[in-house]
């Protein structure tokens, strides 16, 4: 099996059904093995659409979406693409051509530091330097893209990788230190939070994108019926709510909606879940819900506090955060913000 051949069975193994391409002279071999395959190849009319169609097929399916180009040029047509996949959240894997090992660091003919470049805009980065290499970095490559905050991986391919022979075809998670995404949120954390809500009188659900990708809209819904909170969503966090719910308030920020601005300025507890406080969302940060007390749960530890100071961090998957977080708002007495919730209906019929 050659490292081409290599690429295509992982990729399959790992689920993928669909790869987005354009072809190029440092993948010529990479494309003459997947004629053969049973890859559906979606021919692309220019990189950046392999890119983004990946970005939009990972978004519609939970999947990882490929996309591949050749290296130089077609390689850094991805870039804003992988960016885009990077700041959304998406699993993405992008697989770009390079020139053959030994000429790497030469300025060959369309050489270019695809590494280097996208070190920035991806969670990992990979380049076989032997395609007995490359079924454990598929293979950890979509785990990287899927899991903890999801995201973009790139793989570096040399053309002469891709016609080496393996030695024995073995698909095994590569070891990768420091790379332990938390899930689970920190007991005492979720008591803090607890303890807010109950004291709160008039709390506000921000729904953000990572409510999406964790399958955490039923744990939204439940959490704002039991405390009685109106919920307002970031521009990725759309569709996270109903919005035909009466505690929908729509979306927040310079593009929402006046109730949802309005009334996060006056709450006294802002939980927000799987948002990363854009300022689109927030506009001016000194005068962001200055009144509340502000819960931000997310899975990646550097989104927190990052534009917005908080007073009860929580790192770790909504869902599951959420599912910690119930049981302790539902011991003892009821949580009751009913008056709370009828004039934020209310104003939301009015405005």
């Amino acid at each position: 099996m050659k490292g081409g051949q290599a690429i295509i069975k992982s990729l399959i193994d790992q689920g993928a059904d669909i790869v987005f391409g354009y072809p190029g002279g440092q993948l010529l071999p990479l494309y003459d093995m997947i004629y053969d395959s049973d890859l559906k190849h979606i021919l692309v009319r220019h990189e950046q659409c392999a890119a983004h169609a990946a970005d939009g097929y990972a978004r519609a399916s939970g999947k990882v979406g490929v996309c591949i180009a050749t290296s130089g040029p077609g390689a850094t047509n991805l870039i804003t693409g992988i960016a885009t996949a990077n700041m959304d959240s998406a699993p993405v894997m992008a697989i770009a051509g390079q020139v053959p090992t030994h000429l790497i660091g030469n300025d060959a003919f369309q050489e270019v530091d695809m590494i280097g470049i996208t070190i920035p805009i991806t969670k990992h980065n990979f380049q076989p330097s032997d395609a007995n290499e490359i079924p454990g970095m598929i293979k950890s490559g979509f785990e990287i893209a899927l899991s903890g905050r999801p995201g973009p991986v790139v793989i570096d391919l040399p053309k002469d990788i891709q016609e080496q022979e393996l030695d024995e075809y073995r698909s095994e998670s590569l070891e990768l230190p420091g790379y332990k995404p938390n899930l689970k949120g920190h007991p005492l954390q979720i008591k803090k939070a607890a303890q807010a809500i109950k004291k709160a009188k008039k709390p506000v659900i921000l729904s953000g994108g990572g409510v999406i990708i964790s399958g955490a809209s039923p744990e939204i819904k439940e959490l704002s019926e039991l405390i009685n909170a109106p919920v307002t969503t970031t521009l990725l966090g759309k569709g996270s709510f109903s919005e035909d719910e009466p505690a929908s308030m729509g979306m927040l920020g310079m593009h929402g909606r006046k109730v949802a601005n309005i009334t996060v300025d006056e709450c006294d507890c802002l939980v927000a879940v799987g948002c990363r406080f854009s300022d689109r969302t927030t506009g001016n940060i000194a005068e962001f819900a200055k009144n509340a007390r502000i819960i931000h749960i997310d899975v990646d530890p550097a989104e927190i506090g990052k534009n917005v100071e908080v007073a009860v961090p929580i790192v770790g998957d909504a869902k599951t955060v959420l599912q910690q977080l119930m049981p302790l708002l539902k011991k003892n007495e009821a949580i009751d913000n009913k008056k709370w919730f009828d004039y934020v209906c209310e104003f939301k019929k009015s405005s």
